[in-house]
């Protein structure tokens, strides 16, 4: 069934990581790599593993998300069958690509929407997150479910969403908010959303966000914006959280 998964993974500079992401990814439909810029080989180590590689000039996480979802729609143009789950990783090799069954399988079984890999669930290498990061991730989470009734734990970027539930949310950030406004987005929509706790490990090289102290200061900013955007009252009352276990 995972011939019907499409793996999107973002990739800046990647070179070292990437390969190891593309070998532990289980055989999906596609896989997808967007270079969002890079100055390293990572478009040609995604090449030689077998990956469809698209190219994002304007930095931006959300600006790789958007590219890889319009290669999806150009795929389908072409004739491709459209995916029913797409899945979004990082390619500096911290999370655990082996685990995507256990993303897209609620939703393959059509008992979910959305799946999010909670790293503040799960196990954490030390190090992998630094405190700020923690912190921010569940100040993000308290405000989402005081103002949307959201039953988050993370904004982590290890996520698997029905592609047609993700074309009707008209996601548009292009940066730093492109996690949290998928997750907002979904609640208001009514989406069935829920969690898998996932491991979490230090990323090969440094984080572009977490690493840097402009780079934190720039992307909580823009979650907090994000919030403050959507910060009214939801559409719809949100499904009820779909209950997953860790196998």
């Amino acid at each position: 069934m995972l011939d019907a998964v499409t793996v999107v993974i973002p990739a800046l500079n990647e070179e070292q990581s990437l390969p190891l992401v593309l070998a532990d990814l289980p055989s999906v439909g596609q896989v997808i790599v967007v270079d969002n810029g890079s100055s390293d080989a990572t478009a040609e180590v995604a090449a030689r593993a077998g990956a469809t590689v698209v190219f994002e000039p304007q930095r931006g996480y959300g600006a790789a998300c958007l590219c890889g979802l319009a290669a999806i729609g150009a795929g389908i143009q072409r004739g491709q069958a459209p995916p029913q789950a797409v899945v979004f990783l990082d390619g500096d090799y911290s999370d655990h690509p082996e685990l995507l069954p256990q993303l897209v399988e609620p939703i393959l079984q059509d008992q979910a929407d959305l799946i999010l890999g909670s790293r503040l669930a799960g196990r954490r290498e030390p190090g992998a997150m630094p405190p700020q990061s923690v912190f921010g991730n569940r100040l993000a989470c308290f405000l989402m479910r005081r103002l949307f009734g959201a039953a988050y734990t993370d904004l982590g970027p290890f996520r698997a969403i029905r592609y047609q539930s993700l074309c009707e949310l008209g996601m548009a950030d292009r940066n730093y908010g492109w996690t949290i406004e998928m997750q907002i987005k979904a609640v208001r929509a009514g989406l069935r959303i829920g969690e898998v706790p996932v491991p979490y490990r230090r990323r090969v090289g440094r984080s572009k966000i977490s690493g840097t102290i402009v780079g934190s200061v720039r992307a909580g900013g823009k979650i907090l914006w994000t919030i403050a955007r959507y910060g009214r009252p939801r559409l719809r009352p949100p499904a009820p959280p779909v209950r997953t276990q860790q196998k």
